[in-house]
């Protein structure tokens, strides 16, 4: 009996015929637990029922984007982010940036300035202010605000963010700024959770966000890049765009902006082509102001013989102590090609 079982065992040297038609390909809309299931031709034709995504802000923000606008203290992320939602409200483009969506809400998460400090920078000395239009809703914490028994503090804003985005029909969302939504974003336990929840909030509610958040301190001889972020890597590899401010070194009044990652479009305004601006403010409005297209490297600090000694030193230590090229790159807040060269001193 037994050997007339193991005759019935194919040999290891003879093909098996198996019958794959007998396997069943997913239905459409088959879901599996986190995972919708659909042909990949399902995707493209519903999407093809959905709008084109529109610029907001040239081709550093477009409609459906959870985008993060970065930069060092006070080099002006919130007046361009007011700037932009003034623009957006209006339907008016800012001079030199495209706009084509249309004229729409847009709530502005102001966790920065009191409403004193908002109206002096939108007035000519507290006279003479700045009309918006109706369609930008600024937003404050209301200190009288009792937090509901068994909420905290960040369930009880989001749960508010939810009413306010649902009562307004806003779909575009201004956050400034982002650390205040959660806090410690450093760590990747805590910035993923944050990153989810705009995501979330975002596909549910169909939102447009652009999140403001800081740059650590950082060397002004080197060009922005997604190091620059403060926290988490989570932030930017979760978000759709970016793009930063920096301070040009050649002249303390002007700033430049760089895109940092986009994915609706090719890089524009990359390091070859920043946009120069200036802030300004000839009656009551405070706003960037377009000058010209310029090349980053113009506008960085050169680095001293002394200081790019101290840095060939730092590279080669971290590297004696197991760290890869990218660790100390983004240790020393320099790019790896950088790093790659001073390692070969």
């Amino acid at each position: 009996m037994k050997d007339q079982a193991l005759d019935n065992v194919p040999s290891m040297e003879q093909p098996v015929n198996f019958d794959f038609s007998r396997i069943d390909a997913p239905k459409p809309d088959e879901n599996f637990g986190l995972f919708k299931v659909k042909p990949a031709n399902e995707w493209i034709d519903e999407a093809k029922n959905r709008p084109v995504p529109r610029m907001l802000f040239d081709c550093l923000w477009y409609e459906g984007e959870l985008c993060i606008l970065f930069a060092d203290t006070n080099l002006g992320k919130s007046i361009l982010a007011v700037q932009i939602a003034d623009s957006i409200s209006k339907g008016r483009p800012i001079p030199r940036f495209r706009l084509e969506a249309n004229r729409q809400p847009v709530i502005y998460l102001d966790f920065e300035l009191s409403d004193k400090q908002f109206e002096a920078r939108y007035s000519d000395n507290f006279t003479n202010h700045y009309r918006f239009d109706d369609n930008l809703l600024r937003v404050e914490i209301n200190p009288d605000a009792d937090i509901s028994d068994g909420f905290t503090f960040e369930e009880m804003l989001n749960a508010s963010l939810d009413q306010a985005i649902i009562e307004t029909g806003a779909k575009v969302l201004i956050v400034d700024n982002l650390t205040y939504l959660r806090e410690g974003t450093e760590k990747a336990k805590d910035a993923l959770p944050l990153m989810k929840q705009l995501k979330s909030l975002k596909s549910k509610c169909n939102l447009s966000i652009l999140a403001l958040a800081h740059t650590p301190k950082r060397v002004l001889s080197n060009p922005l890049t997604r190091n620059d972020l403060q926290g988490s890597k989570m932030l930017i590899n979760f978000c759709d765009s970016a793009f930063a401010i920096g301070e040009s070194f050649k002249d303390k009044r002007l700033r430049y902006i760089k895109q940092i990652k986009q994915r609706n479009c090719e890089a524009v305004f990359d390091a070859d082509n920043v946009a120069v601006c200036e802030v300004t403010k000839p009656d009551n409005f405070l706003h960037f102001s377009f000058i010209e297209y310029g090349k980053e490297k113009d506008h960085l600090r050169d680095f001293t013989e002394d200081e790019r000694g101290d840095l060939i030193e730092q590279a080669k230590q971290l590297r004696d102590g197991g760290l890869s090229q990218r660790e100390i790159a983004d240790r020393l807040k320099v790019s790896v090609g950088t790093i790659n060269n001073y390692l070969k001193y």
